[in-house]
């Protein structure tokens, strides 16, 4: 036989040698070109019908017939790849011998040629084949697909039991399906532990996907010469006719099976599992019968490969479209990513578990079955040193980090996937303990024993079902789940990093946006300082008793402040002209039956317009109140019209006061009045002090005013009273005996608020933050309290939630109006406007002691 283009280099692999070589059920001839070079089988010569003791050194064409000759080298020829086998049936090698069933492989630089008498043939064997594989697409699931391969191969072999033996992750096995003769028992649902099938054995599965033994009880044949003149010997792991280990005989002795078959089955490259066949008398099966069992494992490996593929890709398909609504949904909604509750519900219904935590920049929160806090974060900091940067699961937290014990029952297993670059941020997905019992075919704790040698593996003599309770493990994550979770990862990162570059430019906006209103609130504040400065200064009080003096002042701030809430209310924008008036005239009115009375379409004012206008009605109140008509039973009529060029004209018209006589000096008010609006608005202003009632008429020009949509209810202010500081009703010390608490950060407006209380009788307690202030409460408990929401970077929340333990009754205080947000549990309570007066803090605390 020559070479041709066959390789017939040295291998570069370790072969694989049993201590037995052959089976004696035909004979194996190794050669090297032409030339016999080794042989086993003691009885080739009776194959043959020839003496074989010289066939050592002969060429091959003084053997075998020119005619089978052609015909395997033909076969070498198309040999392609390491495990390549070609078989031949029914070919004549000897006249003197009938036809063989013959297996041709390359060893090492070495031509393999093994045979054995050819057998009855079956037949349209490719119809048969077709045959078989048809019946398993009629089948639907897993389980089903299993039973009906043992089913087919044991109806082709014969042999007594047929099992789907399946490989876990660890080597160990489980009998997933099996079809058997009656009255043997059943192996299925049994599990082996790896020992059962070294790793060694697996490999060689993979190469050699078809072993028979026909009879554990014959003895197999040695090779001769043990070692060609290179001292190397024959690598028979391809070999058909191969003998196995004696330990391996050993153990299907043990378990009374007398001839058994195993088969390949080869999912994605890899060792996939078994069809694993017994027979408990001596049984062998035909060449022929081999091969179709090996052309139907293949085909069923197909089959299988594709529906597991399938099944994976429809998942990943499902992860797919979770993974884009999860991108979609953070994108509009960042605070999603720190929802526990949504991001359980989206993961979860792709990667069943029971619970999810989440670490975020050392904030956690959790949804479902989780490990408490400090145990979230132990196992946190064990990922940052483990698994940092990748996915990482187990079905066993306890094997990574110890005491998890403690919790197996509540988290026993945990895919983790981080969602930050450096080892950080995580979404954990936790499954729940599974206690299960798990069936072995034997005790799988006792695989080895020692010898002479050293320690070696030996066959286990009992097989009788041995149950292990496996505790402290969950459900384990499956390789599918594992890359969808690493699909779920890659669009988690890319949320965050997408919110981290829109964090870092909303950042940058804020800032300039930040500087520009720092620019706007230092001017505003400036003016509003000049202002008050202003008014301070130019107030001329009719008397030299400074109580006078604040009470003036105090009632033009308060103009200025009650504007501002009107105009801060729709952000710095217009407000209506109608609710100046009103806020005016109410801040010195008493119910009796007379007022002023108000009439004018709606029309709004610019914040600018508004202030001036604020001063003026306030001065006009002012005046009418101690000496008009609103001082002696009167009434004022004020109106508003728009002029033809868009403007305002403003009319205040006082009847049935006293006589009216022209001032006699010309006060602070008096120039407000009379000068507020031509100089701070380019209007008009007439003032006509008859001796009737005042009469006062203001022109506002039509840049300071807007139209409001929808008509306004009119109003009926009721009776004047004076101001609180003049007041005969000035509130009573109804707080004596009362300890008040005043929460304040402005040491200013602590100090007037204090005076307000003091007057009003209390004993007064004062703190300017919350560590301060819940102090004074432990030290000295309030009757009653007042509390500034804002206190630089903090709020009185806390104080507040002290004081409802103890029922101590308070209020809230604020500078920001109606803009003020309360929490859900003081939503009810009463917030005083800033500034503080003597009168709004008396009503709302004479009502909340009644």
């Amino acid at each position: 036989m020559n070479r041709h283009d066959v390789d017939l280099t040295n291998c570069d692999r370790e072969p694989i040698h049993l201590l037995g070589a052959i089976q004696p059920i035909g004979f194996l001839l190794a050669l090297t070109l032409d030339w016999i070079v080794a042989r086993a089988s003691t009885n080739v010569g009776e194959f043959l019908g020839e003496m074989d003791e010289s066939l050592i050194g002969r060429p091959l064409d003084e053997i075998f017939l020119p005619e089978a000759i052609h015909s395997l080298r033909n076969r070498l020829t198309t040999l392609r790849g390491p495990n390549a086998v070609d078989k031949v049936f029914d070919l004549k090698l000897s006249d003197r011998a009938g036809p063989f069933d013959v297996g041709i492989h390359l060893s090492c630089g070495q031509i393999v040629i093994e045979a054995q008498p050819a057998a009855e043939r079956h037949g349209d064997t490719t119809s048969l084949v077709r045959a078989m594989v048809s019946r398993l697409e009629l089948v639907t699931n897993a389980s089903a697909f299993y039973t009906e391969g043992a089913r087919q191969v044991r109806a082709l072999t014969g042999f007594d039991r047929v099992m789907v033996y399946r490989f876990a992750e660890n080597g160990s096995g489980e009998v997933v399906a099996e079809t058997s003769k009656p009255g043997i028992g059943s192996f299925k649902g049994l599990h082996y532990p790896a020992s059962d099938i070294p790793v060694q054995a697996r490999e060689l599965y993979k190469r050699n996907l078809l072993r028979v033994i026909s009879d554990v009880d014959t003895v197999p044949v040695p090779i001769h010469p043990g070692r060609d003149e290179k001292g190397k010997v024959l690598d028979l792991s391809l070999s058909i006719l191969r003998s196995v280990s004696p330990i391996h005989i050993e153990y299907l002795k043990n378990m009374g099976v007398c001839a058994s078959m195993s088969i390949s089955i080869i999912v994605d490259g890899e060792l996939w599992g078994l069809f694993a066949c017994h027979h408990y008398s001596p049984k062998l099966p035909s060449f022929e019968v081999r091969s179709v069992c090996e052309l139907f494992a293949q085909m069923y490996s197909m089959r299988l490969e594709g529906r597991e593929r399938k099944e994976v890709l429809d998942y990943e398909r499902q992860a797919r479209d979770v993974s884009d609504q999860l991108l979609g949904a953070v994108a509009t909604n960042e605070m999603l990513l720190k929802d526990p509750e949504w991001l359980a519900g989206i993961l979860t219904h792709v990667i069943p578990a029971e619970g999810v935590g989440v670490w975020i920049n050392g904030s956690y929160a959790f949804s479902g079955v989780t490990p408490s806090t400090e145990e979230f974060t132990r196992i946190v900091r064990t990922l940052n040193v483990t698994a940092a940067g990748r996915v990482f699961a187990t079905d066993e937290i306890a094997s990574l980090m110890p005491g998890a014990e403690e919790f197996a029952d509540r988290s026993a297993g945990m895919l983790a996937i981080p969602i930050s670059r450096a080892p950080r941020d995580y979404v954990i997905l936790f499954r729940e303990e599974m206690v299960r019992s798990v069936r072995w075919a034997g005790d799988p704790h006792k695989p080895v024993s020692f010898g002479p040698n050293g320690p070696r593996l030996t066959p286990r003599e009992s097989f009788a079902e041995w149950q292990q309770l496996v505790k402290g493990h969950s459900r384990p994550f499956t390789p599918p789940e594992i890359r969808v979770a690493e699909t779920l990862r890659a669009t988690l990162i890319e949320v965050v990093l997408r919110l981290a570059g829109e964090a870092s430019a909303e950042r940058d906006r804020a800032s300039r946006k930040q500087e520009v209103l720092i620019a706007e609130l230092n001017h505003r504040v400036r003016n509003i300082l000049g202002v008050i400065r202003g008014l301070i200064r130019q107030a001329k009080p009719p008397s030299d008793k400074i109580e006078d003096f604040v009470s003036l002042v105090d009632g033009r701030i308060h103009a200025l402040a009650r504007a501002h809430n009107q105009i801060t209310d729709d952000h710095w924008g217009p407000a209506p002209i109608r609710a100046l008036i009103d806020a005016e005239a109410q801040a010195f009115l008493d119910a009796e039956d007379n007022g002023v009375h108000v009439t004018g379409e709606p029309v709004m004012l610019n914040p600018q317009a508004y202030s001036t206008m604020a001063l003026v009605v306030h001065e006009l109140v002012t005046n009418s109140t101690k000496y008009g008509s609103l001082s002696a039973g009167g009434h004022v009529d004020v109106s508003w019209n728009r002029t033809e060029d868009g403007g305002l004209q403003f009319d205040w018209l006082e009847r049935g006061g006293p006589p009216v006589e022209p001032p006699t000096r010309k006060g602070f008010g008096t120039t407000i009045i009379g000068r507020s609006v031509p100089y701070d608005l380019g209007g008009k202003a007439e003032i006509d002090y008859a001796s009737d009632g005042v009469k006062a008429t203001f022109l506002i020009p039509a840049r300071h005013v807007s139209d409001t949509a929808g008509p306004q209810p009119p109003i009926i202010i009721k009776a004047a009273r004076h101001s609180p500081m003049h007041s005969s009703n000035t509130p009573t010390e109804f707080l004596k005996g009362h300890k008040a608490l005043l929460v304040e950060d402005s040491l200013i407006i602590a100090l007037d608020a204090e005076d307000i209380l003091r007057r009003l009788g209390a004993e007064v307690m004062t703190a300017s933050a919350v560590e301060s202030a819940l102090d004074l409460i432990d030290a000295d408990q309030p009757t009653i309290a007042v509390l500034d929401i804002n206190l630089g970077d903090q709020t009185s929340f806390t104080v507040a939630d002290r004081l409802r333990q103890l029922n101590v009754p308070f209020v809230f205080a604020t500078g920001y109006g109606e803009q003020a947000v309360l929490p859900e549990d003081h939503k009810s309570r009463t917030v005083i406007q800033k500034p503080y007066t003597i009168e709004g803090i008396a009503r709302v605390l004479e009502e909340l002691i009644v």
